[in-house]
């Protein structure tokens, strides 16, 4: 099936979440996705448990439809190899921190004079500017600096981390994938690469969409556990059930909220939905009360009938069975190549003519060395040859 992507040449240098996830959709979508690793060592994610056959299962996920060479970038001969492979490329992508590229010489203005056509994308922390540039860092420490973490948790609580890195996805891999995206759209008018400086603390803050704006106007700072979208409404919280199970309410407009009450049999607070603070604090804990009067299966019951916004919080078990999620084809199984089935996460980009597709494994470290060098003018003597001085 021909693919929106193909013909893309993908050089991956990135390991472990946020450039691989980036990397990702390009290849779901018909890019060849070339991982360059570490001999012998590779992304480090390949040795996380649990294993898919030699691989970690994040591993397989992150890198299906991707191929691997395995070059060491310190030597002068590994150098040979990679500026070959960047003639033939429209993209890079590092995680590099800033400086670690330009030290091997192999820095944007240095292989961007090789190919002016390429599209190089740094995914760092902080950037490739500023005073924490340099710095190390993890998501936490991300969310930390763009004011969200501060905001995530109920009130009079310490903040509560995320269970995914929002940073890391949010703020790196998705605005990696759209940067790039966007700078292949704009060669194609302007016939030139460039460089795409994508910062997770940047992304981060972007995601502030909800509340930001409205400091930069009322000047208001805002409390955790307060904010509408947070926990500061009765109409938009979590309630727990009799079966010790718990059920999500997010009844933010007047309609859905009156359903809601005519569900609890709370029709005295249809009137109450904008109400201060102080009364949410109080119809939380009546609404809380109630709540855990049934299970969730008979809640479920009882709001199937009702026009609202209320869902059950669902398990792993629960989500790979539900009917939603199997019809979108977001749990899919991939057959592999001893004929082992494979569950992979699906593809979220929906398209009609030309969607994304799931067609191989993750590479094994190095499995396709002979593959991508001999298309790049070296003989399997050479590429024996590199092998055995431990390039390769």
């Amino acid at each position: 099936m021909n693919k929106p992507l193909n013909g893309i040449r993908v050089i991956d240098l990135s390991r472990l979440l946020p450039g691989p996830y980036c990397t990702s959709f390009l290849a779901d979508f018909g890019a060849e996705v070339i991982k360059v690793e570490e001999p012998h060592v590779g992304d480090y994610a390949r040795w996380e448990e649990p294993k898919v056959g030699k691989e970690s299962a994040i591993f397989s996920s992150l890198n299906r439809n991707k191929k691997s060479v395995t070059l060491n970038l310190k030597t002068n001969e590994s150098k040979e190899v990679f500026i070959e492979l960047i003639k033939t490329a429209d993209v890079l992508v590092e995680s590099f921190r800033p400086g670690v590229m330009d030290r091997l010489g192999l820095g944007y203005k240095e292989l961007s004079e090789i190919n002016p056509k390429l599209i190089y994308c740094a995914i760092t922390g902080f950037g490739q500017t500023g005073p924490y540039a340099k710095l190390p860092g993890h998501d936490i420490n991300y969310l930390s600096y763009a004011g969200l973490l501060e905001l995530q948790g109920e009130l009079n609580q310490k903040p509560a981390l995320s269970s995914v890195q929002i940073a890391d996805i949010g703020g790196g891999s998705l605005m990696a994938a759209i940067g790039i995206l966007i700078a292949i759209i704009n060669r194609g008018k302007s016939g030139k690469g460039q460089f795409v400086d994508i910062s997770m603390l940047d992304g981060a803050v972007s995601w502030l969409q909800t509340i930001l704006p409205n400091y930069f106007v009322n000047k208001e700072k805002p409390v955790r556990g307060e904010l509408t979208l947070s926990g500061g409404k009765a109409c938009y919280e979590v309630y727990e059930t009799a079966d010790q199970r718990y059920l999500s309410v997010g009844a933010l407009e007047p309609k859905f909220w009156k359903e809601f009450c005519i569900g609890i049999e709370r029709e005295d607070l249809i009137d109450l939905l904008d109400a201060p603070q102080n009364k949410q604090n109080e119809m939380k804990v009546e609404i809380g009360e109630i709540i855990l009067q049934k299970p969730l299966n008979e809640w479920i019951k009882i709001f199937e009938k009702l026009d609202t916004c209320v869902a059950p919080l669902l398990n792993f078990e629960e989500l790979i069975t539900n009917p939603q999620i199997n019809e979108r084809r977001m749990i899919e199984e991939f057959i592999g190549p001893s004929g082992e089935v494979i569950k992979h996460i699906g593809i979220p980009i929906k398209l009609s003519d030309t969607p994304g597709e799931i067609y191989s494994k993750a590479p094994e470290l190095g499995q396709h060395n002979e593959e991508i060098f001999k298309k790049i003018g070296y003989t399997k003597e050479q590429i024996e040859k590199l092998g055995n001085i431990g390039v390769v």
